[in-house]
């Protein structure tokens, strides 16, 4: 919470903080407004939008148009909110988690889609500001042959958290339908995404790949292509490193993903994982090869990678989650580092999810977990358990935390997806 010195005297009134007009209830009574909205202005976003209702007052102050300014004005850290899709978002709603209270979860509305179409997966999830974006995926076609083949998705939704009403909107198509790929938002306010396909849950020969590149132009809401990455590559991770380039020009970095497949003995298919990395000039729109950023001994493929970013959003580290250990990504050489082991180790059997969030590094597993019941004679449950075990990077200190989101099954983060949003 700020301290009393940061906090603005009474006596004026706050930049961002509504006039009331005469008549007009104060925000709470017994209280100056100036005082009330700095306390409104702490509750967690879950608070926040079902107090949206109590009055005309408060649902003007806590609307992002002023809630926002209010907090720049009490300089308040950035606060990031934890989105979570456990499963396909057109059957199970996407859920929110402000870590400021691990408690409290808040539904959001699942995404609308044609009833011929099932079981979305590898799609992209990606925040802009108050913007959530679900971006392309694998989708099944009821209407297809065979059943069992995905086919790749050109789909684009995007929902305003800043609303009162959440409502998914349909955004126009990409301009190449694309699942497992690399998306990362633009510096202009957009999103670029680069690569994917759509790959078969079994058999990698039967998935398609793609090295297209292009952006959404939010001014004209429309989907602009650019150039094409080197090769075609799927399965990666993206961002944005700002002045990474020659001529500290911004750059949207591609790692890792597969770019063929082999077969073992002969039969069984077999992904090629790519070992280097590619980064687009977003001023002079020119690709170069990073290289190689590990020797084939160390590990087979690129882990879970999560960037963490500055107060300006500018990316500053680049870790990346390898078995039981993060590594840390050093520019300059081109090379992984450890940078620490996890606190409780992670079963081969069990995914796991990883994400930066408020300058923290969140390795998330779920199971089911036995809840106390209060008498000895009745049999014990078991609820979903969500484990979070936090590695603040600077402090090079870890925490863990525990909640119980609400989903009755355990989570599979090789399905599921995550991205933070700001508010």
């Amino acid at each position: 919470m700020a301290s009393s010195s940061s906090l603005p005297s009474t006596g004026r009134r706050l930049a961002g903080t509504p006039s009331l007009r005469p008549g007009v209830a104060s925000l709470i009574p017994g209280l100056p407004d100036d005082v009330a909205a700095v306390i409104l202005c702490l509750l967690t976003f879950p608070d926040q939008s079902r107090l949206r209702a109590t009055s005309r007052a408060w649902r003007l102050l806590l609307s992002a148009a002023t809630l926002l300014p209010l907090r720049r004005s009490l300089r308040l850290p950035r606060r990031h909110l934890l989105c979570l899709f456990p499963t396909d978002p057109s059957l199970a709603s996407p859920i929110l988690l402000d870590p400021a209270a691990p408690t409290a979860w808040w539904s959001l509305p699942p995404i609308p889609c044609s009833p011929q179409l099932y079981g979305l997966a590898n799609f992209a999830a990606v925040a802009v500001g108050g913007h959530i974006y679900v971006l392309g995926g694998s989708r099944f076609d009821a209407r297809s042959y065979p059943l069992d083949n995905p086919s790749p998705s050109a789909a684009a939704y995007r929902l305003n958290l800043a609303l009162s009403r959440h409502r998914w909107e349909r955004l126009p198509d990409m301009r190449g339908p694309r699942g497992s790929f690399a998306c990362a938002p633009a510096p202009s306010g957009g999103v670029i995404v680069a690569g994917g396909g759509s790959r078969h849950p079994t058999f990698p020969s039967y998935g398609s790949r793609t090295s297209g590149v292009e952006w959404y132009d939010t001014a004209a809401s429309a989907w602009r292509v650019t150039a094409a990455m080197p090769r075609d590559r799927a399965g990666c991770v993206g961002f944005v490193a700002h002045g990474a380039g020659d001529g500290r020009e911004d750059e949207f970095w591609v790692m890792g993903g597969y770019d063929g497949y082999t077969t073992v003995g002969g039969v069984v298919p077999s992904d090629v994982y790519c070992r280097d990395a590619v980064a687009l000039g977003l001023w002079s729109g020119k690709w170069r090869e990073i290289g190689d950023m590990w020797e084939e001994w160390e590990r087979e493929r690129l882990g879970p990678v999560a960037a963490i970013s500055a107060e300006d959003g500018r990316v500053t580290e680049v870790f990346m989650l390898d078995g039981h250990n993060i590594f840390r990504y050093n520019f300059s050489s081109n090379r992984w580092s450890k940078e620490a082991t996890l606190r409780r180790k992670i079963p081969s059997t069990q995914s796991c999810g990883f994400i930066a969030m408020n300058g923290e590094l969140y390795v998330l597993t779920s199971a089911k977990a036995p809840v106390e019941t209060s008498s000895p004679w009745r049999q014990s449950k078991k609820r979903l358990a969500l484990e979070f075990q936090v590695y603040n990077p600077v402090a090079k200190t870890w925490r863990l935390l525990t909640t119980h989101p609400p989903v009755n099954v355990p989570i599979d983060f090789r399905t599921a997806a995550l991205c933070t949003v700001e508010l």
